[in-house]
């Protein structure tokens, strides 16, 4: 469970940025963060 939270913590952080970096039209950092989370989503399971 504590896993759960944790990652639930970061996915939240990393959604937060990524809503900023769309507002901001960063599309890069976009594509950037959430090949981030695809990673992390794969390394987990």
């Amino acid at each position: 469970m504590q896993e759960f939270v944790a990652y639930s913590k970061k996915l939240l952080r990393v959604l937060k940025k990524i809503k900023e970096s769309l507002r901001e039209k960063d599309y890069e950092e976009v594509e950037k963060l959430v090949d981030e989370l695809i990673e992390d989503t794969e390394g987990d399971i």
